[in-house]
């Protein structure tokens, strides 16, 4: 039997899923249960490739996928162009003083401790998130938030919520992990990893007809 899979929506060129977290987008070195599998198990009929995107094995939410090779191409060129609208749903830990802004940062891998990223003002890849308090919970000291990347950088989320509020004399990130997270904060602090893929917009390919999806958070 084909394993489970939450198809939000689906034609016969694209699908829409909604990742649960601690599954892989697509194979891993010794993991081959991922979001491409089970899509490509309960599509039989469609032709690869079809990862356009991917999402954290950590992360949930909202990821689409191309049936045939002319829709990945499509879907793919539209991330590309950043035409693509994508909002996340993240709770901080700790409580932002301000309501909204913008981080810009250079970030690139850190090659001795993979797959971990870092803040590298001379040799990091220009980054981008916009983001607006959602809420804040005074008790629990902690800040629902709304994220929305204009790049996609690797862990670009998670690294621009942890980071200090200023680096080396220049503004940084927001100085508050995500909760739960086990790279750049404390695992302890939830049950995983609460970010969550809560809105994609795209044009259907081959068209000029707008899409959008929203799936809220399970946290």
């Amino acid at each position: 039997m084909p394993l489970p899979l939450h198809i939000l929506h689906a034609t016969d060129r694209f699908a829409v899923i909604v990742k649960p977290s601690g599954l892989l987008s697509v194979p891993g070195k010794t993991i081959a249960d991922c979001v491409a599998a089970r899509v490509q198990a309960h599509f039989p009929n469609a032709t690869g490739p079809l990862t356009v995107h991917r999402l954290d094995m950590e992360t949930s939410g909202l990821i689409v996928f191309g049936l045939d090779p002319a829709a990945q191409r499509d879907l793919s060129m539209q991330f590309e162009r950043r035409s693509v609208e994508k909002k996340y749903t993240a709770v901080l830990a700790g409580l932002l003083d301000h309501d909204d802004g913008e981080i810009t940062l250079p970030i690139r891998a850190d090659l001795s401790r993979r797959p971990l990223q870092i803040v590298d003002f001379v040799q990091g890849y220009p980054s981008t998130t916009r983001y607006r308090v959602l809420s804040r919970d005074a008790k629990a000291r902690t800040t629902r938030i709304e994220f929305t990347p204009i790049t996609g950088r690797s862990h670009q989320l998670r690294l621009h919520s942890a980071a200090p509020r200023e680096i080396d004399g220049k503004p940084g990130g927001l100085g508050m992990p995500i909760l739960g997270d086990p790279l750049y904060g404390d695992t302890a602090s939830a049950s995983r990893l609460l970010l969550h893929a809560s809105f994609l917009a795209f044009d259907e390919p081959g068209t000029s007809t707008r899409a959008e999806f929203v799936s809220d958070a399970p946290f």
